[in-house]
């Protein structure tokens, strides 16, 4: 029987994005409706983040992700619900004194950024563990998640039965995610995404992932992606070295040069790559059973 991979579709994300494109999903409902548009074209797992409805930058309100989780639950969405949890660590030194936060900057406490988790109580949530400069248009930030924050972080994951998906963007992150796995901070098998191609970050190349994903412990469940044009050249060469791939207009918004793409043909795309090399994708289910977690414990968005 061939491997099964999983297939997970970021469909929204926080940072900016062309205004131009006809599909991107904003709302509540566009992103629960981008949601089910992946599962349908074949993705096992969905990446969640929300959007100011008006202005349609990034937000951490949580009651804009419960409203976006309860409509991906009404639409009968299965895929893995995975909702981020990085919001609430970007970092912008005042030019003037850098050790003052300057405009744009949005830190918060670990409880207040696992708060709309304990609310929507989905089955993975993203957990950033890297501290790096970060660059989203023409703002430029550090991307500040301390020791102390993602131990916070990670256990509450635990106490809610939610599976932290650990998301690194350079070598010295997959150390540290390490010893708090033998510190026992994450349950197993664990679960990491590299994360390729952004600006200060990884290169996406072959030489960098085969290097990463020697850092990686034996047993984990692990995925990586590429942003931008790298999206489909990181999704082969991640399915050759064993791993999980993820696609979707958080990380890339085009098709080919100049035609925006929407996230069910990024799915598509990925999938067709995904049985060209003789691999299958996971279903839902399978995928639960590979990263060892159960259905979400909401329905409707009412706690059970």
């Amino acid at each position: 029987m061939s491997r099964k991979v999983i297939l997970t579709c970021a469909v929204t994300g926080e940072n900016q994005f062309n205004h131009a494109h006809p599909n991107f999903p904003i709302t509540p409902q566009q992103i629960a409706d981008a949601a089910l548009e992946a599962e349908q074209a074949g993705a096992s797992a969905v990446h969640l983040h929300v959007r100011d409805p008006e202005a349609g930058a990034g937000s951490r309100d949580p009651d804009l992700f419960l409203d976006m989780a309860t409509r991906v639950r009404e639409n009968g969405v299965t895929a893995v619900m995975n909702i981020t949890c990085g919001g609430g660590a970007i970092y912008c030194p005042d030019p003037c004194n850098e050790s003052r936060a300057g405009p744009g900057s949005d830190m918060a406490s670990a409880e207040e950024r696992v708060k709309h988790i304990e609310m929507c109580l989905p089955e993975v949530c993203s957990l950033d563990v890297t501290t790096q400069n970060q660059l989203d248009g023409d703002k430029s930030y550090v991307y500040l998640n301390t020791e102390y924050t993602l131990r916070k972080m990670a256990k509450r994951f635990q106490e809610l039965g939610v599976k932290p998906e650990i998301e690194v963007f350079a070598p010295g992150d997959i150390l540290l995610a390490n010893n708090m796995l033998k510190e026992g901070y994450f349950d197993a098998p664990p679960s990491y995404q590299i994360v390729m191609g952004t600006r200060w970050g990884l290169p996406a190349t072959p030489e960098t992932l085969i290097y990463m994903k020697s850092l990686l412990p034996e047993n984990a469940v692990w995925a990586a992606f590429g942003i931008a044009r790298k999206q489909m050249p990181i999704v082969a060469q991640t399915i050759l070295l064993g791993g999980n791939v993820r696609v979707g207009l958080e990380d890339n918004l085009y098709l080919s040069r100049g035609v925006f793409a929407t996230n069910g043909q990024l799915v598509d795309r990925a999938k067709t790559i995904i049985e060209c090399l003789g691999y299958q994708v996971a279903t839902p289910d399978e995928a639960r059973d590979m990263l060892n977690i159960q259905l979400s414990g909401l329905s409707g968005g009412s706690a059970v």
